[in-house]
């Protein structure tokens, strides 16, 4: 087949390359975020007032907290997105080395809440919750420098399994099942759609299974939990007193709810309805429609990000971004999934929505990276191969996989 080449003139100089600007930022994910973090404000007042005023004498201790939080939150999320997202490049590595001593912080000197060990400063910072995103960079990071390699054995699933199976263990002995759980299923889910083959997935999975049984056999608390769990499928009055308060909560709140602020269950029925019981609050506060809106909010943020990475300029960009994606959408369903007694009990917190400095700064920090990708021009994107497992069609304007007899 014959090649024509466009002549060239020197008198015409190609079209300078844009340059991505600090306002070229992605208004719909930043929307979609502001109405969740106000949502969460609105909530964490709700679930706090009586809390903080039994501990500190005034209803909105808590809360101003938690505008603290925001505050650092938000200056974060800018720093993120304002920074060029390849500079992780370099950083990934000292961050993984930063985190990794964190976690050994924690378990040597760490602050005790709870039964579990999890803050530095008086519980005001969880390592645990940085780990996650840092494992996001470090992952993108590594997965898009190893090439094709990555479906060898030796350069692709080993260095893999020791990464995470490193910060996945020291989370664990905290310990902190739900975060554990969180960081082996991102990862594994950046492995397979940075191309890794069907086999070292199966092997993956083996292995993560195996680790998860053992897990359940050497931990009362995971036993526990898993017993309560199976109980509650076929009767849920045999359930964890949590789930038990939480689906009474979704049951008084109705279809509208009993108004904002009007929760029954939030006053020391459940336990932490600040935290990891806050969605249900939201059901019994705000009814079905209030459910269903906050999930319709994270469905968008969702596919937003989903955007973000399928129009990544690069694969290190698309892989990141999917990374944070995939994060947010697991603690969604985790947490939504245990209050309505559809997954075992993990106590991790809903994003944006919950109290917590350490998971609201994180997550800002994840909406500033994903931003960061999000803000470099689509005209001056760079064409990429992908070596992913699954075919991005027409969603993200490239050609489709070619077949066989197309390559014929």
């Amino acid at each position: 087949m014959t090649t024509f080449i466009a002549p060239t003139s020197s008198s015409t100089p190609a079209p300078a390359r844009k340059k991505s600007s600090p306002l070229n930022l992605d208004w719909g994910l930043l929307l979609i975020v502001g109405v969740l973090v106000a949502f969460g404000l609105m909530m964490v007042y709700s679930t706090t007032f009586d809390w903080s005023y039994r501990s500190t004498d005034s209803p909105t201790t808590m809360f101003v907290t938690q505008m603290r939080s925001l505050g650092i939150g938000l200056a974060v999320m800018i720093v993120m997105a304002r920074l060029d997202y390849h500079i992780w490049k370099k950083l990934a590595v000292p961050a993984l080395g930063l985190i990794v001593l964190a976690l050994l912080a924690v378990l040597l000197v760490g602050s005790r809440a709870f039964g579990a060990t999890r803050g530095l400063l008086n519980g005001s910072y969880q390592p645990s919750e940085a780990a996650k995103l840092v494992t996001i960079i470090y992952l993108g990071v590594w997965l898009t420098s190893k090439g094709e390699r990555i479906r060898d054995v030796s350069y692709g699933l080993i260095p893999y399994g020791v990464v995470v199976g490193v910060l996945a263990g020291l989370v664990l002995q905290q310990p902190d099942i739900s975060a554990t759980l969180t960081i082996v299923l991102v990862g594994a889910t950046m492995f397979f759609l940075a191309g890794a083959d069907l086999l070292q997935i199966a092997m993956a999975g083996v292995v993560s299974g195996l680790a998860g049984y053992g897990i359940v056999m050497t931990s009362s608390t995971a036993r526990n939990r898993i017993g309560e769990y199976l109980s509650g499928l076929t009767n849920l009055t045999e359930t964890s007193w949590h789930v038990q308060q939480a689906i009474i909560a979704f049951i008084n709140g109705g279809f509208f709810g009993r108004g904002l602020g009007g929760s029954h269950q939030k006053f020391q029925a459940l336990p932490t309805p600040h935290t990891d019981s806050v969605f249900a609050v939201v059901g019994e506060e705000l009814g079905l429609i209030g459910c269903l809106l906050l999930i319709a909010l994270f469905v968008a943020l969702i596919w937003r990000g989903a955007k973000v990475a399928a129009n990544a300029k690069d694969e290190l960009g698309a892989i990141m971004a999917a990374g944070v994606t995939t994060w947010i959408a697991y603690e969604v369903i985790i947490n939504i999934g245990v209050m309505v007694a559809a997954l075992p009990f993990a106590g991790n917190a809903l994003p944006f929505i919950s109290y917590g400095g350490s998971s609201l700064v994180v997550a800002l920090a994840g909406i500033g990276l994903l931003l960061s990708i999000s803000r470099h021009d689509p005209d001056a994107s760079i064409p990429r191969k992908t070596r992913a497992a699954f075919d991005y069609s027409r969603w993200d304007r490239r050609p489709r996989i070619s077949s066989p007899r197309r390559r014929e």
